[in-house]
């Protein structure tokens, strides 16, 4: 078993306009509005470390709903998360495939297959106005005890010729994603959907909860305690089920870091090692800066 590459994780927000304006209050580059062909859209942040966050708005409706009763496993679990828990919050991990169809075969063989894969293509585009097609296929896992989380494996067809050079470029410092944080009351429930998933089955125990490693980012499954311990967060359900709940950031520059809150009107909690933001309207995801290792 190998450990695959985390990609992105999912955020689902009421409107890309409130997102966009939340992340450039927290110093982030926002890259420009993208539309799915499916009737969601983003405005996504990028980092040097090649993951991202995907702010994911509703742009039309109409379509979501559509594709979801297609049968369209993108749509219908972000309608499903919506339905459940509103529209700011953190749904969905992504994970890079070097083969989708094998990817399939390993996660039903593990009883965690959820639905078809999906095929699309769509639009991105620079800051420049320069765009570029890119091509996918994604093959999704679920499992049915945790109803607001989703794991999948996405495969590049095509990647789109774009330089993200300037919208990896934040004034407040950060690099890429260190760590992802998520919750549950009993976290070694759940060791055996996120092993095949992630590609790893090595997965230590810790007095709070336990971790398991991709390739490129840490998962850290906290109890509410350890959540509350660790990063002053508080669990957002209190229902079993894995959540996700939270993203560890690496900062190079601590002052950098402070001045483009500041500048943002953000205050953070400082908790030793991290500086933290709590969810905020357009925002999803609790934010903990790293600045330990600056």
């Amino acid at each position: 078993m190998t450990a695959k590459f985390f990609d992105h994780a999912v955020l689902p927000v009421e409107s890309l306009e409130a997102s966009r304006e939340r992340y450039q209050a927290l110093g982030f580059t926002v890259a420009p509005d993208a539309r799915h062909p499916f009737g969601t859209e983003n405005a996504c942040v990028f980092f040097n470390d090649a993951t991202y966050l995907e702010p994911l708005a509703i742009g039309q409706r109409e379509d979501c709903e559509a594709t979801a009763l297609a049968g369209n496993m993108f749509t219908a679990v972000d309608q499903a998360y919506r339905f459940r828990n509103g529209e700011n919050g953190f749904s969905a991990l992504g994970f890079v495939s070097k083969d989708a169809a094998a990817d399939r075969q390993i996660f039903k063989s593990k009883g965690i297959l959820a639905g078809e894969n999906l095929t699309f293509s769509r639009l991105f585009k620079t800051p420049e106005g320069a765009e570029e097609e890119g091509s996918f296929e994604l093959v999704f896992t679920r499992d049915l005890r945790a109803p607001d989380i989703t794991l999948f494996a996405c495969q590049n067809i095509k990647a789109p010729k774009i330089d993200k050079t300037a919208l990896k470029n934040h004034a407040n410092g950060v690099t890429g994603i260190k760590e992802v944080i998520l919750s549950e009351f009993v976290p070694s429930d759940f060791q055996y959907y996120l092993q095949p998933v992630i590609g790893n089955r090595d997965t230590p125990s810790h007095s709070f909860g336990m971790e398991i490693s991709a390739s490129n980012v840490n998962f850290n499954v906290l109890t509410p305690e350890g959540l509350k311990v660790m990063f002053g967060a508080s669990r957002q359900s209190a229902e079993r089920g894995l959540r996700c709940e939270g993203i560890v950031l690496a900062v190079d520059d601590r002052a950098k870091l402070e001045k483009a809150l500041a500048d943002g009107g953000v205050k953070p909690r400082d908790m030793g090692r991290y500086l933290v933001v709590d969810p905020a309207p357009g925002q999803g995801a609790f934010l903990a800066f790293n600045v330990s290792e600056i």
